[in-house]
């Protein structure tokens, strides 16, 4: 595919696609109901109904019994973790291998035109932003992934929270599956939001802004402290009356669907002539700008807050003034 139908390269190799980035056309006044059509297919394909269904699998060939999820032994959760290690090294690695070691389509459609394993940096562990993204990944964000897991699905086994069937609340649950993306996009943007204060971002968050030039595995390399609250969104379905299959759908959209954000191509193509949106641009500017797109754009919650870049010259253009203003602010209570 020619990339440049699409966008535009400058020279430093970098790539921008000619459309500004949108926000999904719910949530806006005056109503939209054709563009909500229009857009409707997106919010299920490719990736939330994969999630979805990665979770019936689990449910249906990892989980044991639930009678024996009442007792935290260490066979069948040693079992659980192996297995969602082994799916992350191959989803994420599927993405590593043919667009950034492979280098299947080159450059075309990559947002920033370096490459991760090219640029040393005393940041990463062994200043390789690969080996210190995966040792993260796997180090503390699969163990991390795992216990939140196991600790729902002993929960609702004990009976510790309600445990709703699908039989006797199929039009409750089935909504509830609906808006688990929403509730995903609330979650991130409240937390998000909240480790960008000072401290919290020196020592936690800033662990994940290392990597300015995202590639797959940077997707949940991350602080612990960032992981166990990225992660814990599967947790409102201890609060929220709920069933375990969509808490297990809630956690694999947080953790499998980090990596649309990261791939770092706003296209992975699949033939000559055909191509998955990786929906990346936003969240990659965000790694780009620092300040900016704090959510994914399911909810425009950074365009109701002024922190929502579009990737235009006059989304850049706002940025700078707000920047501006900031520094006007501090220079103020500093005198």
């Amino acid at each position: 595919m020619d990339d440049l139908k699409y966008g535009t390269r400058n020279k430093r190799g970098d790539w921008a696609p000619n459309e500004p980035a949108g926000t999904a056309p719910l949530f806006v006044f005056p109503p939209r109901p054709l563009a909500v059509l229009t857009w409707l297919p997106h919010y299920f394909l490719p990736y939330n109904l994969l999630f979805a269904l990665s979770a019936v699998a689990w449910w249906r060939f990892v989980l044991p019994d639930v009678e024996v999820m009442k007792t935290l032994s260490l066979g069948w959760i040693l079992r659980l973790f192996i297995v969602n290690c082994g799916a992350l090294l191959v989803f994420f690695g599927v993405f590593e291998l043919r667009l950034y070691i492979l280098r299947a389509q080159g450059n075309r459609f990559k947002y920033n035109g370096k490459w991760p394993s090219e640029q040393k940096s005393k940041a990463f562990f062994f200043e390789n932003q690969n080996i210190d993204n995966m040792l993260r990944t796997f180090g503390t964000g699969m163990p991390i992934w795992t216990a939140i897991e196991v600790a729902i699905l002993y929960a609702y086994a004990n009976g510790y929270v309600p445990w709703l069937t699908f039989a006797e609340h199929p039009v409750y649950l089935f909504c509830l599956a609906l808006v688990v993306p929403i509730i995903h996009e609330t979650h991130f943007f409240l937390l998000h939001r909240t480790i960008h204060w000072g401290p919290l971002y020196k020592w936690v968050h800033s662990v994940h802004h290392n990597s300015v030039n995202p590639s797959p595995w940077s997707s949940l390399s991350m602080h612990p402290v960032e992981q166990l609250g990225y992660l814990g969104v599967a947790f409102w379905h201890l609060i929220i009356p709920s069933n375990p299959l969509l808490a297990l759908y809630q956690l694999h959209y947080a953790g499998f669907g980090a990596i649309p954000g990261h791939v770092g191509f706003d296209k992975v193509e699949l033939t000559e002539d055909t191509s998955v949106d990786s929906h990346a641009y936003i969240h990659y500017l965000h790694h780009k700008y620092f300040e900016v797109n704090y959510g994914d754009g399911l909810i425009p919650f950074d365009r109701w807050f002024g922190t929502f870049h579009d990737g235009s010259k006059d989304g850049e253009a706002r940025m700078q003034a707000r920047y501006e203003k900031k520094k006007a602010r501090a220079n103020a209570a500093a005198k």
